[in-house]
């Protein structure tokens, strides 16, 4: 049985779960509120369970109440108005679906509900639904009436109520279905679901994962309860309109009224559209306008040209005639395409160009004549039209930068870095950045541009337009950036830590020791002690031996590095007080591991303060008296501030991981006797890294 610690005066007790929920029970049976409760335990699990059992037993009450009110004023309103609280929530719910649970008895109809309805208001509904003349058992009272034994027939019990041995009587244990098959029962579901592995609940077919569904190309499956819809991925478009099963549908205009089409006409549906066709049909030779009316149409205008050539089409009423015409035309004109005038004859449209090149033709009527081209001049010798090299004529004077002459003309250009202005004349600056010629950024300068590279990347030397990643972490100072391992990116660079034990610090840059035991992430037993070390942590189970016992008070309140254990004989025992054995410690350090080691590093100072006793008498010896392997470790005494100070030393490199328990002994000598000794026994953790 699981249970929690509670205070009950000034002593400890504890607290099973059950007892903590009964009394939450019982607190909401007596008062039927939970604001108020009267905690029975400083335990936070304690404190949940009871105020946990207080409420569901709340909403079991309230689901019951609302119940007994559905049955007795067939109504539901009159009583939710006067609060809205959780509780009166929970009647509202539990009313209701009693009433719809009655109404579906009363029509005859099924008393399965709609699994939408809930779960909770699934069982109100077929309960109430079901319950014939033996009343509603909801379970929600602790404390049910006692009702007096009837002694019923089995036959007379039958004939009372023939579902009474059905299995699925009230819906039964199932979710959705039930059938009784005599001697048990079978759950099934609804379409659109499917029975569980326990055979009584029914989850949701989500059509849209399964594939069974049959969306088309366009649309898109959306999955509800029991069923599934297919939507549509765009809008139908003007003239159309969307169904309820997500498909396009002509909107039929001339049904719906939302045409425009005017009194005399009549409205024709197209899809997407409709058009205006008149009520009144024209005879031939005519054409309705805009407003239905019959109109002549006017053959001769047309582009068919009715009558044949050298004849004049005459336009009548609902027809047309032709008329022969010859009239006779002078030199520099002609008939016209239809014979009926004289219209003139282009001949500087001819394609024998009748001025030759260089000159320009203008027509006049009945005649012509030749004039210069614009950049042309007319030689009076050769009596010919020659080109004018505008840019040998107006040197400096026509273009900014740079004069081409061509026939008849000129044309300005730019050097490179620089473009035509509008005028066609002037040069301006030409921007080349708008073309992105650079990798990453670009500056535009009068004449030309410059590439430059974002913080992290430098211009290549072979082409300077492309940008290159710079490695920091092989710069000569990339071995100082990081602390631990320097990781290249594009543009910049990350620092690493080891993957257990460090994390890196707020600079990004260094790494930090993860404090285990502070942080309480490590996973040491209650009676092991936590200790820090570079990298990780190590659990210790440092007890203190027979006739010993810890420094300071008997319960440890937090954890240390280093536990002390003084000497605590029991009475009239004489060994125990003659043996010069006064403390023995336990102390953990973490040490680095030293690749390049080229002096002793003092690790370890055991301070005792100087005996009074006479110099030539007395002496303090320090010693290590176990765990030093490979003589990695020497003591060497000091004298500092009237104290004798033992200082061990790390004499050679040690290469972590590795772990050692070093045994140091502090014996003060009296005439060549030992008179008090202290015991250190040291830890040793050699961390493969440390930062």
């Amino acid at each position: 049985m699981s249970g929690w610690k509670g205070n009950v005066g000034h002593h400890t007790v504890d607290l099973s779960v059950e007892e903590c929920c009964d009394k939450g029970v019982e607190w909401a049976i007596t008062n039927r509120i939970c604001a108020s409760l009267p905690l029975i335990s400083e335990s936070r699990e304690c404190s949940m369970t009871q105020v946990q059992c207080c409420r569901s037993q709340l909403e079991k009450q309230s689901c019951s109440d609302g119940v007994e009110f559905a049955n007795a004023r067939e109504e539901c309103d009159s009583h939710i108005a006067k609060n809205s609280t959780c509780e009166a929530e929970y009647f509202k719910t539990c009313c209701y679906c009693c009433l719809l649970g009655k109404a579906a008895q009363v029509q005859g109809q099924s008393c399965e509900p709609n699994p939408k309805m809930g779960y909770q208001c699934g069982i109100v509904f077929r309960t109430c639904c079901g319950k014939g003349q033996e009343g509603i058992d909801l379970s929600i009272s602790d404390y049910p009436p006692k009702k007096e034994p009837v002694d019923i027939s089995k036959e007379e019990l039958d004939q009372e109520d023939p579902y009474l041995h059905d299995g699925c009587r009230g819906g039964g244990p199932c979710s959705q279905q039930c059938r009784d098959t005599g001697s048990s029962y079978v759950c099934s579901c609804f379409v659109g679901y499917q029975l569980q592995p326990d055979g009584i609940t029914c989850e949701d077919i989500n059509e849209c994962i399964t594939g069974t569904h049959n969306c088309g190309i366009g649309q898109t499956c959306v999955n509800t309860l029991g069923s599934f819809r297919c939507q549509r991925d765009t809008s139908c478009g003007t003239g159309y309109e969307l169904t309820d099963d997500s498909r396009c549908k002509d909107i039929d205009e001339c049904e719906t009224g939302t045409h425009n089409c005017p009194p005399d006409f009549i409205c024709q549906n197209t899809p997407g559209s409709f058009r205006c066709r008149p009520k009144l049909q024209c005879m031939s030779g005519f054409i309705q306008d805009a407003l239905g009316n019959c109109i002549d149409i006017n053959e001769c205008l047309s582009t068919n040209m009715p009558c044949p050539a050298g004849q004049i089409c005459i336009n009548t009423d609902g027809s047309f005639t032709c008329q022969r015409i010859s009239p006779s035309c002078g030199r520099g004109y002609h008939l016209n395409e239809d014979g009926t005038r004289c219209v003139d004859v282009d001949e500087c449209s001819s394609s024998n160009q009748p001025c030759g090149e260089g000159h320009v033709c203008i027509n006049a009527p009945g005649n012509y004549r030749c004039e210069c081209k614009a950049g042309y001049s007319f030689d009076v010798i050769s009596r010919t039209c020659i080109d004018i090299n505008e840019c040998r004529r107006y040197p400096g004077r026509l273009c900014a930068h740079k004069c081409e002459n061509t026939p008849g003309s000129y044309y300005c250009t730019c050097t490179m870095g620089f473009k035509l202005s509008a005028d066609g004349r002037s040069c301006e600056d030409l921007n080349e950045c708008e073309s992105n010629p650079c990798s990453q950024e670009c500056a535009n300068v009068y004449g030309s541009y410059q590439c430059y590279c974002r913080r992290g990347f430098q211009l290549s030397d072979i082409d300077g337009i492309s940008c290159e990643d710079i490695d920091e972490c092989a710069l000569p100072t990339g071995g100082h950036i990081c602390s631990f391992r320097c990781v290249n990116i594009p543009g910049s660079f990350q620092c690493t830590c080891p993957s257990t034990g460090y994390r890196l610090a707020p600079n990004a840059r260094n790494c930090q020791d993860i404090d285990e035991c502070v942080a309480e992430s490590h996973n040491c037993s209650f009676n092991e002690t936590c200790f820090n070390i570079q990298g990780g942590f190590r659990c210790l189970s440092l007890e203190c031996p027979e006739n010993y016992r810890k420094a300071g008070d008997t319960v440890r309140l937090e954890k240390t590095d280093t536990i002390r254990c003084i000497k605590s004989c029991r009475p009239n025992d004489v060994s125990c007080l003659l043996d010069p054995v006064h403390t023995i410690s336990h102390t953990v350090i973490s040490l680095p591991t030293f690749r390049e080691f080229t002096r002793p590093e003092e690790i370890i100072f055991l301070r005792a303060i100087t005996p009074t006793y006479p110099a030539n008498q007395a002496d303090i010896i320090f010693d290590i008296t176990e765990g030093n392997l490979r003589d990695s470790f020497d003591i060497i005494k000091r004298y500092m501030d009237g104290m004798t100070v033992g200082v061990v030393r790390q004499v050679r490199p040690i290469i972590g991981p590795f772990h050692a328990i070093l045994k140091l002994e502090m014996n003060y000598v009296m005439g060549g006797v030992v008179s008090h000794r202290n015991i250190v026994n040291v830890h040793i953790f050699v961390s493969e890294y440390w930062f």
